[in-house]
């Protein structure tokens, strides 16, 4: 089974230019919010009351035995009831053995940016243990400006494209202005297409969303599996409803206590131990095109392409070269998962030789950029959730200039692109409403936070560091690689999430699975 999130950029801008915290989208950590206890304890406000007690009107929808249906919420908590209201896609698919349910769980695959709907539908419902799916409905909600819920747009297909392919190792003046241009360009973009409702789609927001679903769904308690920003997403509701929360997997932890800058660099570090991981197998093989000799060997061949790509781009079979950029979000789509690596040798070994295809494809996936040429609007809604979630990383090109050896010395071959990528924030029209600071659900029941020791977007320390701040959390450890551990193999992790699944007992303190 494998139940890692199809969205692949947590809380960075995306990509290369969206890469900030290439998770870092992934991740946000807070927006200001009222204290847990004025949530969570008291009776709901009467202004919030048409939305909790609202019944869902549910249609077939997306394949055999699914359901779906729009749940209303207010644009802005601060004025419900005036008639700004969001619609937000929802789905389900109901447990197999009704009489034994024990309620709704919701999942959420990460992103900023990722349909949890979509993932609910090609997987979850379908790939997650059946003796899980006999016991739960399965839901799904996107978050607000996600998907089918109120998406966040920016940029036209071709101004995407053009944008995908703006330099961003600026070794001029000229390079740097034009960076910062199409950073500009791309948040008057947001502003102009999506301006009603990009000041409402911070966590806490979508955090507060999943409690009205919670409700309207007839839970009392809000059972939940979240990957990547998932976790975050999660971590957020419990700190605001403690008393609200069920069985909560939080599968490859942000830190929400992190600056948007430390957030950044300790991503880079982690996107150099996948590639060191990626090196060491490769340099094993016959016909690695990074060489043979040795992974530094290897690390200074890839850096050599990718100069040699920012002047000389090679032809991919399209009217889109492959530059510097995709390049470099070509390999950094391929750190997620040991699966991929086959395809990066081929596509490193055709680029290498002049045809630039596979690679591209590869950034086309982390993009997602379909065959059309149409954009998902992940890469729009990742840096409206994350730009507004926290303070931006850098405000000038000046403090990335500073910040270069402490992003090149976390990872020589990615550091100078992911520190250029974290400066799209400075530029956002919106201005930020939540800012660092631990989480620590007070009174929740359980939580089961889930690391990978080799985890390259959401790095092992972030969950033990999210671990110690929830009140009841415990930490399972998953000694290994890849991004997210439910469902990677390991009968010792899925076991022990299941159990708590059906049973709410979590796992022994210090479990580490293998």
């Amino acid at each position: 089974m494998d139940t890692r999130p199809s969205s692949r950029p947590l809380r960075t801008f995306g990509a290369a230019l969206t890469a900030a915290a290439l998770l870092s989208s992934g991740c946000s950590a807070g927006a200001s919010s009222p204290p847990a206890a004025s949530l969570s304890k008291k009776a709901v406000p009467a202004a919030l009351k048409p939305y909790y007690e609202q019944t869902l009107s549910w249609r077939p929808c997306g394949g055999a035995e699914f359901e779906c249906a729009t749940l209303k919420a207010p644009l802005d908590y601060a004025r419900p009831g005036t008639g700004r209201d969001l619609g937000l896609a929802v789905s389900r698919k109901k447990a197999t053995s009704p009489g034994r349910r024990i309620g709704s769980l919701l999942v959420n695959p990460g992103g900023p940016g990722g349909s949890a709907v979509g993932y609910l539908q090609s997987f979850a419902a379908v790939g997650y243990p059946a003796r899980v799916r006999a016991r739960y409905d399965m839901v799904a909600m996107d978050p607000r400006g996600v998907a089918g819920s109120e998406p966040v747009t920016c940029l036209s297909d071709k101004q995407m494209d053009a944008f995908t392919q703006t330099d961003q190792t600026p070794d001029a003046p000229g390079e740097t202005d034009r960076l910062v241009a199409a950073y500009k360009k791309f948040a008057r973009g947001c502003a102009d297409r999506s301006g009603r409702i990009l000041g409402h789609v911070s966590t806490v927001e979508a955090a507060r969303d999943m409690d009205v679903l919670r409700a309207a769904l007839g839970d009392r308690k809000l059972h939940y599996v979240g990957a990547s920003y998932g976790t975050f997403l999660g971590a957020t509701y419990a700190d605001l409803y403690p008393h609200r929360v069920g069985r909560l997997v939080l599968d490859g932890a942000l830190d929400p206590a992190l600056s948007s800058r430390r957030i950044n660099r300790d991503q880079t570090a982690g996107f150099e131990t996948a590639f060191t991981a990626f090196a060491k197998d490769c340099v094993r093989r016959t016909g690695c095109p990074l060489g043979t000799r040795s992974v530094a060997d290897a690390r200074d061949r890839l850096a050599a392409f990718f100069t040699r790509l920012d002047s000389h781009p090679v032809r991919t079979g399209e009217s889109r070269a492959l530059g510097e950029p995709l390049a470099t979000m070509g390999v950094i789509s391929a750190m997620y998962d040991e699966a991929a690596w086959p395809q990066l040798r081929t596509a490193l070994r055709s680029a290498m030789r002049g045809q630039g295809g596979g690679l591209l494809s590869l950034a086309d996936l982390y993009y997602e950029r379909d065959t059309d040429g149409s954009y998902a609007n992940l890469m729009y809604a990742n840096p409206a959730v994350n730009c507004l979630d926290l303070p931006p990383a850098f405000r000038t090109p000046a403090e990335v200039r500073k910040s270069l050896p402490a992003f090149k010395k976390a990872s020589p071959v990615f550091g100078e692109t992911l520190a250029w990528a974290a400066l799209n924030c400075a530029y956002w029209p919106v201005r930020p409403t939540g800012a660092p600071h631990p989480l620590h659900a007070k009174g929740a029941a359980p939580i089961v936070v889930v690391g990978t020791t080799r985890d390259p977007a959401t790095p092992y320390p972030w969950a033990r560091s999210l671990a110690a701040q929830l009140s009841s959390a415990t930490l399972l450890t998953y000694d290994g690689d890849g991004h997210t551990a439910y469902g990677r193999g390991s009968r010792c992790i899925d076991d022990a999430i299941n159990t708590y699944l059906l049973t709410g007992r979590p796992p022994a303190p210090r479990t580490r699975c293998r």
